[in-house]
């Protein structure tokens, strides 16, 4: 799909396209999501206090997404594959700030040092390198410095016709917040609605230390999706 009819396809949207041009395009390729309810209070102590948590039928819930980046640019820039392709897995919760819904990252990690260091550079958010190795159905990572651990082997299933509520409230967002030195930054990005599949998970082997409160156990939902493309401003 050309970026030209990318931005044709605004349906599926809650609200209107941003002003103005798009900054970057990026393709976020083979997406794992991992999705568990959590505890409200214990969510709070880790999300800055003028974001506000948005719940799903009452409940908070936070997402492992591990997925491939693919042709990351900047609008007036080709990609680099030596750059711009890299595994990266993000524990994101979802918020809201003056009524728009967004996500926040807790944690956001990338395969490629290099990569993370300009990611950083450029957009200000929390990216690090942890090792990343991902071959079919199989993902893993690790980071000493964090004691950060994903283990992951699945197989994809079929594709979901019939999304409910919530496969909808979990994947269809289309803005960030994150705080970037005192300020909360937002992002707003575009993409088709997510096709997702079902995923059966064989292995699951997950330790985030800092995270050990909200990311434990079996996750109570699951997604696969191919991917999508992205615009970002």
């Amino acid at each position: 799909m050309t970026i030209r009819d990318l931005l044709k396809e605004t349906e599926h949207r809650p609200y209107v396209l941003p002003l103005g041009k798009w900054k970057y395009y990026q393709e976020w390729n083979k997406a794992v999501f991992l999705h568990w309810k959590v505890a409200i209070d214990e969510l709070r102590t880790c999300v800055p206090g003028n974001l506000e948590i948005d719940l799903f039928e009452g409940e908070a819930w936070v997402s492992v997404v591990a997925f491939t980046m693919n042709k990351i640019r900047p609008r007036i820039l080709p990609a680099f594959s030596p750059v711009s392709d890299f595994d990266e897995i993000n524990i994101r919760t979802y918020v809201r700030r003056n009524n728009k819904q967004g996500v926040y990252f807790l944690s956001i990690e990338g395969g490629k040092l290099l990569s993370c260091k300009i990611a950083r550079g450029l957009s200000g958010l929390p990216y690090r390198y942890s090792g990343m190795k991902r071959e079919k159905g199989k993902y893993a990572s690790t980071n000493g410095s964090f004691g950060d651990v994903l283990k992951l082997s699945f197989i994809t299933g079929e594709t979901l016709l019939q999304k409910d509520s919530l496969d909808k409230w979990l994947t269809e967002r289309y803005a960030l917040f994150q705080d970037v030195g005192q300020d909360i930054r937002e992002f707003d990005i575009h993409h088709i609605e997510w096709p997702l599949k079902k995923i059966d998970v064989e292995e699951l082997t997950l330790s985030y230390p800092r995270f050990s409160a909200l990311v434990k156990g079996q996750p109570d939902k699951i997604h696969y999706s191919p991917g999508v493309q992205v615009v970002a401003w």
